[in-house]
């Protein structure tokens, strides 16, 4: 597994570096945003320590790593983790889980922005709300679902 998780990571960053990212969207759809590409990348993990890491996350301006439920239906449901996200490249988010999550569930690891909010630099969001919403491409949400192990 550590050998998998490093050969994931090392990657991601190689196809960071020379533009050739794909996003992670819903049942691995490519979307594209301009000349940016908007992505998550994530894989199966451990969260028992109370945290999830995306391998690597894309973003067209600064925003948020946002950590939902989600099932078979693969609709967000509630929230249960975030981190900042700088405009760019951002490898290694790691958000605090402010839930327990057991083994089996699945999480949704979606881009949100930082429009719409009140106050800059805080999490705002909401199921729902406009807030801090979810960035979508061509109405995808640009997102990837990872499992709890």
């Amino acid at each position: 597994m550590l050998k998998h998780s490093l050969l994931v990571k090392l990657c991601a960053t190689l196809l960071l570096a020379f533009g050739l990212y794909t996003t992670a969207a819903a049942h691995g759809e490519t979307a594209s945003y301009g000349q940016t590409e908007l992505g998550v990348m994530g894989e199966d993990q451990d969260v028992s320590a109370g945290t999830v890491t995306a391998a690597a996350v894309v973003a067209d301006a600064n925003g948020w790593l946002v950590v939902h439920r989600t099932d078979s239906s693969m609709k967000p449901g509630p929230v249960v983790g975030y981190a900042p996200l700088k405009k760019g490249e951002n490898i290694e988010v790691t958000a605090i889980l402010t839930e327990e999550v057991a083994t089996g569930d699945s999480l949704m690891l979606m881009l949100h922005g930082e429009a719409g909010g009140k106050k800059t630099g805080i999490f705002e969001y909401s199921l729902g709300a406009k807030e801090d919403g979810p960035v979508k491409v061509d109405g995808k949400l640009v997102m990837t679902v990872i499992s709890a192990q």
